[in-house]
């Protein structure tokens, strides 16, 4: 089985590595096919394919789209989609305009438990302002040592219910989806495993993702456990779904699993870049 790797990020969202670097990376890592998906930007994509070619790796193009359903923030990744197609640039467009006044409203809430001047710490982070986002905080947060390191960060302020955590409108599931198929590509649900789903929910959101159009889930994931893979493998073949492999790579010492470095594929499953 190639050494897919069909989920990850550059300076174009929220990774430390610009995209050629990103492709670099990947190729010297033994990466057959790579898929750079920046959280609701295709930046960097022109740049990671010209290194890819290069290398004489594949390349796909991917986005991550930032979406709500239910209340709760999940995230539906594109693969394989025409990178000029205006629908899905208009949508993607729309997602980021409210980045910034997100990340005010962030700073000012840090600020009412004594983190001061977050916002300009984290715009220093960020690379694409337009696309600020928690993670850019939590990096401010760990070189102001108020954390250890990002996911602690994370842990203590950025998720729902902590203070630095502050709500964003974004996609919704139909759009998201609208968006991608439109554009010929694939959608996929990106690392399930994390979500915070109770059973009933994760098949009701399974439920609306294919009716949708939504045909792959990811399975092995930088962030999915053995247990998480043994999960998405059954409801993978339950539902029909093409089954996806990423790292979710956003950087060296940030990320679960280094680009390339995942488990295979359980040999079981349709592959979702078997209709690439």
């Amino acid at each position: 089985m190639p050494n897919c790797d069909l989920h990850c990020h550059s300076t174009a969202s929220d990774g430390l590595l610009p995209a050629v670097d990103v492709a670099r990376r990947a190729a010297a890592n033994g990466v057959d096919m790579l898929a750079l998906t920046d959280h609701d930007d295709i930046a960097g994509l022109a740049l990671a394919r010209t290194v890819a070619d290069e290398c004489d790796m594949r390349f796909i193009n991917g986005v991550e789209v930032s979406i709500e359903w239910e209340g709760q923030q999940v995230h539906i990744v594109g693969l394989n989609f025409d990178a000029d197609d205006a629908s899905l640039n208009a949508g993607l467009a729309g997602i980021r305009a409210g980045r910034v006044e997100r990340a005010q409203r962030m700073a000012a809430e840090l600020e009412r438990v004594g983190i001061h001047d977050s916002f300009a710490g984290a715009m220093r982070h960020a690379a694409n302002p337009s696309l600020i986002s928690r993670a850019h905080f939590a990096r401010y947060l760990v070189e102001t040592k108020v954390c250890r390191d990002v996911r602690s960060v994370f842990d203590s302020y950025l998720k729902p219910g902590l203070p630095g955590y502050v709500e964003h409108r974004w996609a919704s599931l139909e759009d998201s989806i609208r968006w991608i198929v439109g554009a010929g590509g694939v959608a996929v649900v990106a690392h399930p495993g994390r979500y915070r789903f109770s059973a009933r929910e994760l098949r009701r959101f399974l439920d609306d993702f294919k009716a949708c159009g939504g045909a792959g889930i990811e399975v092995v994931s930088g962030s999915h456990t053995q247990e998480h893979v043994a999960q998405f493998s059954r409801l993978a073949t339950e539902y029909g779904f093409l089954a996806s492999r990423g790292s979710d790579f956003h950087g060296p010492g940030e990320s679960y699993v280094d680009l390339g470095g995942l488990a295979a594929l359980p040999d079981t499953l349709t592959p979702v870049w078997s209709v690439f």
